[in-house]
């Protein structure tokens, strides 16, 4: 009876159920709000989810929708990815849904900002915003949303802290907020969030010291601050975070020693130090943290040797303590983890031959990298029997036996078995190879940069897989053979610092990357170039290119980032055509070009590097480069540019320039007192990404050496490679600028090299100078300064040059270390200057005496006047190229140039 009575129940509810199927469950005002929501957005291709939605269907059965199956409410709107285009409006319909527990729009361009209403939606559990171009401040109305348990508003631009009323969601679990532009410091209202088992807080603009009482969280199983600035000391208090899995504290600028209740955390699988500035030995604790699988400490300031029970750590699969300072040799019982699958210990100072014992033939070893320490002795043949290794590094290792036959390899079996390598790296050591070798394993990335090569290897020509080569910095000679282009994979070439001859190779379609500076290739660039659609860096400085550029690079407007054509024999006008919004890099440095300078750049809105100097370009001053606000570089040096470089109608602002030289051209007129009032870079101690950021895969291959001459501290140099992100220079050097220095140049702190030399400047030097903390080297010599010299620039510690000479000034040698530590070139020609270095003393005589030598000097200059107009009446010209030859017959030592080239 009771079977029977179940079964009746049963089947009654699945008819209920089927009956209730069958029905439109979505309420009429939900649906219609839902509709109109669709409505409120444009689609610029396929309308994603919303395009089943339909009046004359059940909103419950669109995709994305979901609803209550008692209620009929929706209760979760996920149109992730949907093609939505348009802002999320304050009066949006979306706000109608009062239900709503889940709402996904992330990966849609929301371009606007989040509105306040969203507090509307006050059931809300879920919230997901990620990468929908929102910006403006996040509102504080969020803390309204008490049942949320999830929020992500991850990859969008708001600017600000983050609002204190996100303490109030007190139901909060999860919270994401990668790459969204905040700053501030760490948000304390976090704190009072003790359900919180996930903060993400990496790559925004945070700030300043970890709190201790970030361990009040103590259920967090997931800590990522990685990519902020915070600093200090990791709080220990971090070791009572006991359910914790998962920290990255990378990409900051901690310091001092990691503190040894990180042993505590027992549970701790990935650990993520990297790129900060944490010192002592290798972290002991950590051997004591058996759920360890990951490991990163690269980056830092670590020394000592590492522990030899390495193998405690029996369950890492990842360990990377990359650009170190660790010594000794390396532990065998590392390589006996038997999980570990990549092995990074390159850039540190490990020595010795490397001497592993029995290694398993089973290791799950792919990648490892010991380049760039001190080890010597043979190639080890453990490796032999990493039978699954992809990536090897092996990078300057001394063999200690001459030149390396490349053959050996095979003849130890050492990759007969590695049918699977794909990375290998063999930089720095002394090779020769037969040209029978013939390797098995299909290679797609290949680095035998500096290793004394005379012969293009022609192993090569069998490596289909290949993408990447670099063969740079040999001594390869001919011209670069046909086959290579026929490799159907190949997309990264560096061929520079060669001997090759020839004209510039046919470059495959599928071209990518290639550098081919210093070398010997002649002829024109030809216009076969113009098909390389998917071009990305083209690098062909240092050769004997003549004739003129292609005009076809706006072919290139959606790839072309790099192009460096410096010191080569082109000749003819820069293109008008545009070269599109994706060059970050241009450098056609000394060459023979002409005209003017093209305004269609002006289209290259990410420009960072702009390098024209040694040329003929005829042309006033490009005022709109200032609408190029990610410009870094800016060098129009020796060239024939003229006019004035500062507009009444608008400022000259350069948000992130940090090398501006201009000097040797024709420019004029008066530069007035704001003129560098908007230069951030040098004002502020401020990040900027790196000009050459790293996109390839192999080593080091982020450098394309930039290179640029800058005049400082009396010498030519020539800045190449992280020089770019350490010097901060003004050169204005060599022109016809009058009036008085702007005092606007008090506020550039960060600058380093100042030279406003050989123009016209007049006025007093400002004591504000005092404000350049940084700076070291400064040029005011040959202008009309006058005045005395201040001697607030004594307190400029780090100013190690400096050159005031053929102006006049008069006036006591200020007595600051600095100043007197100049020669006396450094003061000459100024007649009314006195005191150390030059020979002329500073002294009281008597007052009428010099009252009668003011005198008598004021009727002669009186008279000098009236001669030198006379001269200038009549015979002008010719004394004029005669007073010009005495005045360059005078120069200095200083004014000789020097070159001197350093990384």
């Amino acid at each position: 009876m009771i079977w029977s009575l179940c079964l009746i129940i049963s089947l009654s509810n699945r008819i209920l159920v089927i009956a209730s199927s069958s029905r439109h469950l979505c309420r009429p005002y939900q649906k219609d709000a839902l509709l109109e929501f669709k409505n409120e957005f444009h689609y610029n291709v396929m309308a994603g989810k919303t395009e089943s939605w339909r009046n004359n269907t059940d909103c419950c059965s669109w995709k994305g929708i979901s609803c209550d199956p008692k209620t009929g409410n929706v209760v979760e709107l996920d149109l992730q990815d949907s093609f939505l285009n348009g802002p999320l409006r304050s009066n949006s319909s979306l706000f109608r849904l009062q239900h709503l527990q889940t709402l996904d729009l992330g990966l849609n361009n929301l371009t606007g900002i989040l509105p306040a209403s969203i507090s509307n939606l006050k059931y809300l559990r879920n919230l997901t915003l990620y990468n929908c171009n929102l910006f403006g401040k996040i509102p504080s109305s969020l803390g309204n949303l008490s049942y949320l348990t999830d929020l992500d508003l991850s990859v969008n631009d708001f600017n600000g802290e983050l609002p204190g009323s996100v303490g109030y969601l007190n139901r909060l679990t999860e919270l994401r907020l990668v790459s969204a532009n905040l700053s501030g410091k760490f948000p304390l209202a976090l704190l009072n969030l003790s359900e919180l088992t996930w903060i993400d807080l990496r790559s925004n603009k945070f700030e300043g010291i970890l709190p201790d009482s970030v361990s009040n969280l103590k259920y967090l199983r997931v800590l990522s601050l990685g990519g902020c600035s915070f600093y200090g000391q990791i709080p220990s208090s971090l070791g009572n975070l006991s359910y914790l899995t998962n920290l990255d504290l990378s990409h900051n600028e901690f310091i001092g020693e990691l503190p040894d209740s990180m042993g505590n955390l027992k549970k701790l699988t990935d650990l993520g130090l990297d790129h900060n500035k944490i010192s002592g030995n290798f972290p002991h604790v950590l051997l004591n943290m058996s759920e360890l699988t990951q490991i990163d400490i690269g980056s830092n300031q670590f020394e000592g040797m590492l522990p030899s029970n390495m193998s405690s750590l029996s369950k890492l699969v990842y360990f990377d303590i990359n650009e170190n300072s660790f010594y000794g040799s390396i532990p065998p019982s590392l390589f006996m983890i038997p999980s570990l699958i990549q092995l990074y210990m390159g850039r540190n100072s490990f020595s010795g031959p490397l001497e592993i014992g029995n290694i398993s033939s089973l290791s799950p070893l792919g990648f490892l990298a010991l380049g760039d320490n001190n080890f010597n002795g043979p190639i080890p043949r453990f490796i032999t029997k990493l039978v699954g290794l992809w990536y090897l590094d092996l990078a300057l290792w001394n063999t200690e036996k001459g030149k390396v036959d490349f053959s050996i390899f095979l003849h130890l079996d050492l990759f007969s078995d590695l049918m699977s390598l794909g990375y290998l790296d063999l930089s720095g050591i002394n090779l020769k190879i037969s040209p029978t070798l013939h390797l098995l394993s299909p290679i797609e990335i290949l680095t035998l940069s500096s290793c004394n090569i005379a012969e293009f290897p022609k192993f090569l020509e069998t490596q289909t897989s290949l993408s990447y080569l670099d063969i740079s910095a040999n001594q390869i000679k001919g011209q670069v053979p046909k086959w290579l282009w026929r490799l159907p994979l190949l997309r990264y070439v560096n061929i520079s610092q060669n001997s090759f001859t020839g004209p510039f190779p046919l470059l495959p379609n599928s071209t990518k990357f290639f550098l081919g500076s210093n070398n010997h290739f002649s002829g024109e660039i030809p216009k076969t170039i113009c098909k390389l659609a998917s071009l990305d860096t083209l690098v062909l400085s240092d050769n004997n290119f003549n004739g003129s550029i292609p005009r076809c690079f706006e072919n290139f407007s959606t790839k072309l980032s790099v192009m460096h054509l410096r010191n080569n024999s082109l000749s003819g006008t820069f293109p008008e055509e545009s070269i599109g919004d994706h060059l970050k890099s241009l450098d056609v440095g000394d060459n023979r070009l002409s005209g003017v300078l093209p305004k269609s750049l002006i289209n290259c809105t990410r420009l960072e590097f702009l390098n024209v100097e040694n040329n003929m370009i005829n042309d006033t001053f490009p005022f709109w480069l200032r609408l190029l606000t990610n410009l870094q570089v800016l060098v129009l040096r020796s060239n024939e540019f003229h006019g004035p470089i500062s507009s009444p109608a608008f400022s000259l602002s350069f948000p992130k320039l940090r090398i501006f030289d201009i000097s040797k051209n024709r420019f004029t007129g008066v530069l007035p007192s704001y003129y560098f009032a908007g230069w951030t870079a040098m004002s502020l101690v401020i990040d900027i990404v790196d000009i050459m950021p790293s996109r390839f895969e192999g080593r080091d291959s982020g450098n394309l050496y930039n290179s640029v001459s800058m005049t400082a501290k009396g010498l030519v140099m020539e800045l190449v490679g992280s020089g770019f992100t350490i010097y901060k220079t003004i050169d204005v050097s060599g022109n016809k600028l009058q009036g008085d220095i702007p005092e606007s140049i008090s506020l550039l702190k960060e600058l380093i090299v100042l030279n406003m030399s050989n123009n016209a400047f007049t006025g007093h030097i400002s004591p504000s100078l005092e404000n350049l903390t940084n700076l070291q080297s400064l040029d005011l010599s040959q202008n009309r300064l006058s005045g005395e010299i201040p001697p607030e620039l004594g307190k400029l510690t780090f100013l190690a040059r400096m050159n005031f000479s053929y102006n006049m000034l008069e006036g006591p040698i200020p007595q600051g270390t600095q100043i007197q530590s100049q020669s006396s070139s450094s003061f000459a020609e100024n007649p009314r200057l006195c005191g150390v270095p030059l020979q002329e003393t500073c002294g009281r005589g008597d007052d009428a005496t010099t009252q009668e030598k003011e005198d008598e000097d004021g009727e002669k200059d009186q008279v000098l006047s009236w001669i030198a107009a006379a001269i200038g009446y009549v015979p002008g010209v010719f004394c004029g190229v005669v007073i010009g030859h005495i005045l360059s017959s005078y120069k200095r030592d200083w004014f000789m140039k020097i070159f001197h080239s350093f990384a």
